[in-house]
């Protein structure tokens, strides 16, 4: 399927300055009135970041999915997007999520006891989300 079959046109195509990409891809990529933006001088780290997300999303998510058609997929990336920045627990900083703060610290044992955590299902169950009962 191409871009022009779903009536969607690409107008930027991020790439790394690797020399497998000639000038003549490039200008192919104007012809197609694509711009070629190149990524920056010494920043090795810059396309990682994105491929992590990416092998994330697949793993997590579309490895266990059976997508149907674009509007199905555009929902269980959007809703991973969510479930990514909001409640996944991230190995960086002490489990912390993007757009929270960081969980406090339970240090009494009597309190572990009394913790009612109920779990969320997103996505028909592939997703697994864990809040604290009110």
């Amino acid at each position: 399927m191409d871009l022009e079959d779903a009536r969607s046109k690409a107008k930027f195509l991020i790439r790394d300055r690797d020399g497998k990409f000639p000038e003549l891809f490039d200008a192919v990529l104007r012809d197609a009135g694509i711009e070629s933006v190149l990524n920056g001088v010494r920043i090795p780290r810059m396309n990682s970041v994105m491929e992590r997300w990416v092998q994330t999303c697949r793993r997590e998510l579309l490895d266990h999915t059976l997508i149907w058609n674009q509007r199905h997929l555009l929902h269980a990336l959007r809703e991973f997007e969510q479930f990514y920045n909001s409640d996944r627990p991230h190995q960086g900083l002490a489990n912390a999520r993007p757009l929270r703060p960081l969980p406090v610290t339970v240090a009494d044992p009597e309190e572990l006891n009394r913790l009612d955590i109920r779990r969320r299902d997103r996505l028909g169950g592939i997703l697994h989300a864990y809040h604290h009962a009110a």
